[in-house]
């Protein structure tokens, strides 16, 4: 059991007169600070030590702005909900979202846990026309081909894809999706630095497409993706010379993963397969014969007979049926499944849970609408551990909560950078930490986010608080935590709240300040 950091205490200068006002938002923020210290009171997790070819350790690296508040090496395993999170569906909601609102709770509630889950899983029936319509008019070079994306401007590119994104994630009704969409993009991280327009080619046939399919076609899409095959140097690889960079990682991060029983020899076998596998003109895949190994090859027990460059086209086929092994393989399905409990349940799940979900995903072939179903279980959600929100979830959550108008989302990106996620721009093949011990350092670009999100008055994002003012201090508070909270709060912490919106006089700026006090509540950092 690790022992609770130390935090220090913030005091002021001896010459510095600290309004009583400042005294009790600046109380309210160290008790949501040490609140998240005790979390980390928890089994100290190992990092993991077995590095992919050129991979840094991910969770070493930590902006240089983000405090390590966790220095003493307390880490965080398994911090349990609070006993006001008692609603069900409440749990399911936090959990299959990418944050809480009144109305998305409101459906969910009125629906029942069981139908409402399985909405979310039949996504396409969702009525998204409004979210997507406003998408292709704000950022329509999204959904052009390749010779069009090469010609344009990279930067501004990528900032489209980061918008896009962002404002899917806060308004689209499809929340699983975007959840899944989520998982998918750091299972099959491609960092848009290195491969520009490909990554929107990327997101848009490969990702969001098959987000809610089948894992079979989903891994098939992802490994003739240009941007994948570009972003791990599969372009350059060729006979006598393969590179192993993509063979690698569809081992270890995309199918069996790092414990799925394959060695060097197996790795070199691969990267010998996909030899002549490469990208064509502005982003088409193509199977060059000239650059294909033909010389007989082993993996994982599989044996790739010579071939010869007569059967020009058909070379394709040798990595093909490897692929095929490594969808049906038991390590994968394992890997899966294990991955997939950590994303929605918990960080340590049981030996039980995980034989369970590797049953689901072999007995579905991988149909990840299934296999996301049993995940989701309500008994597992019963007993399900906090997880802690990272900035991009952290971001999109507040801004539902809020009720806010949306009109744009480009504003966002510098917030979400600022806060330490920018999206698409990990560097590393593994995809953004989702660890607690990663993110913790970063509570005081939390604060600030929380004050310049409270305080949008115009602009692209509009909070309105005239529904807070339009009672008592009490009544506001009541709403604050409806909007934000689900209707589920400690009494501490709404205590706290209301103090300090009665400390003031009742306003637009002091009901602006309880939210944000609202949004940087130790509460609010999980989910």
């Amino acid at each position: 059991m690790g022992e609770t950091a130390q935090l220090p205490k913030v005091r002021p200068h001896a010459d510095e007169v600290v309004p009583d006002d400042a005294k009790t938002r600046r109380a309210f923020l160290l008790g949501a600070l040490a609140g998240v210290a005790t979390a980390a009171t928890a089994a100290t997790v190992a990092p993991q030590t077995a590095q992919a070819q050129g991979r840094r350790p991910a969770v070493l690296k930590r902006a240089a702005s983000q405090p390590d508040l966790f220095a003493t090496g307390a880490l965080v395993n398994a911090v349990v909900a609070p006993a006001e999170w008692s609603n069900p569906v409440a749990r399911l909601v936090r959990r299959a979202t990418m944050g809480m609102s009144d109305a998305e709770l409101y459906s969910a509630k009125a629906m029942g846990y069981q139908a409402w889950l399985q909405s979310q899983l039949d996504y396409t029936r969702i009525d998204n026309t409004a979210v997507e319509a406003e998408v292709a008019a704000l950022w329509p070079q999204l959904s052009q081909d390749g010779d069009t994306l090469y010609a344009l401007d990279q930067g501004t590119m990528q900032n489209a894809l980061q918008a896009q994104w962002i404002y899917r994630a806060i308004l689209s009704p499809r929340q699983l999706h975007e959840r899944m969409v989520e998982f998918w993009s750091d299972h099959f991280n491609i960092e848009f630095s290195k491969v520009g327009y490909l990554k929107v080619i990327d997101d848009r046939e490969v990702i969001r497409k098959h987000a809610l399919g089948k894992f079979s076609d989903l891994l098939k899409a992802s490994t003739k993706s240009p941007a994948m095959l570009a972003y791990l140097d599969q372009t350059v690889s060729r006979v006598g010379a393969p590179n192993q960079n993509y063979a690698r990682e569809l081992l270890e991060l995309h199918t069996v993963g790092v414990d799925g029983g394959y060695s060097e020899e197996d790795v070199a076998g691969l990267s010998r397969a996909l030899t002549g596998w490469t990208i064509q003109g502005r982003g088409v895949f193509n199977f060059n014969a000239a650059l294909h190994d033909w010389g007989a090859k082993t993996v994982m027990g599989m044996t790739i007979p010579a071939g010869s460059p007569a059967l020009g086209a058909a070379g394709v086929l040798e990595a093909e049926q490897i692929i095929e092994m490594l969808v049906a393989h038991p390590k994968t399905a394992t890997y899966i499944a294990t991955k997939l409990l950590k994303w929605f349940v918990t960080p340590d799940p049981t030996a039980s849970q995980i034989s369970a979900i590797t049953s689901v995903f072999r007995a579905t072939k991988g149909d990840i609408k299934l296999v996301v179903r049993a995940v989701l279980n309500s008994g597992w959600m019963a007993s399900a551990p906090l997880k802690f929100k990272r900035p991009f979830h952290y971001l999109v959550s507040a801004i539902r909560a809020s009720r806010a108008t949306v009109t744009n989302t480009t504003n966002m990106i510098s917030q979400l950078n600022a806060l330490g996620q920018p999206l698409y721009l990990w560097e590393t093949p593994d995809g953004f930490p989702d660890l607690f011990e990663y993110w913790s350092g970063n509570l005081m670009p939390r604060w600030q986010f929380a004050t310049t999100a409270s305080n949008l008055r115009t602009g692209q994002i509009i909070i309105d608080t005239a529904p807070y003012l339009a009672g008592t201090s009490d009544a506001a508070i009541d709403l604050v935590i409806a909007n934000f909270f689900g209707g589920e709060m400690d009494l501490g912490t709404r205590t706290a709240l209301l103090t300090f919106l009665r400390a003031g006089t009742f306003n637009d700026t002091r009901v602006r300040e309880t939210i944000s006090l609202a949004i940087a509540s130790e509460s609010f950092q999980w989910y």
